[in-house]
């Protein structure tokens, strides 16, 4: 029997993308209002979006297009990895806003430093250096991190939010970047 400084915990169903397939697993979240939400066990949600140069069909984006399968293989198969946003048919996110040529991509970690060896020392890095080639040069944020309580999967909207406080306020707790990040508690991290 939990004890008065227990909190009441739900476990409640979540779909999660992993090893290429989605899976229905139960996951323990702190239900509103409880003092658990703050002793929950806290997950990297990551946020970012770029506006292709040309249209998804064009050849211009081809080569990014044709990386997304096997990009999208590697993050499923990396430690620390917990959940990826994919739109309709399941397979990744390129459907969201594809009449705006917004490629839009939300992914849960474990923490920060598996989130970093992802996506800056594995084939990810590569990928990446290629942005240039394939989206608009960047005016303003577009990528945001924030911490949320083990079990919460972000929704596009709550996610957008976080970008445009990074957008107006600059790194904060609650939407921050990897070059100004913060602990979980809140807490900035030392460089």
């Amino acid at each position: 029997m939990p004890n008065s400084q227990s909190a009441a915990v739900e476990s409640i169903a979540a779909k999660t993308w992993k090893n290429g397939q989605n899976i229905l697993h139960d996951v323990d979240v702190a239900l509103p209002g409880d003092h658990a939400m703050s002793m929950t066990k806290s997950h990297l949600a990551q946020l970012n979006v770029g506006r292709l140069l040309e249209p998804f069909g064009s050849g211009l984006a081809a080569d990014f297009v044709a990386a997304l399968d096997p990009i999208n293989a590697l993050v499923d198969a990396t430690p620390g990895f917990v959940w990826r946003l994919t739109g309709l048919g399941g397979k990744d996110a390129s459907s969201i806003d594809p009449c705006d040529n917004l490629v839009t991509n939300m992914t849960v970690w474990e923490s920060r430093e598996a989130m970093w060896e992802f996506t800056y020392r594995s084939e990810h890095r590569e990928f990446m250096q290629r942005r240039r080639e394939w989206f608009m040069p960047q005016t303003e944020a577009s990528t945001v991190l924030w911490w949320i309580s083990a079990g919460h999967i972000p929704t596009v909207f709550e996610a957008r939010e976080r970008l445009n406080r990074l957008r107006e306020m600059g790194p904060t707790p609650e939407a921050f970047t990897f070059a100004h990040s913060y602990e979980p508690t809140g807490e900035l991290v030392a460089v």
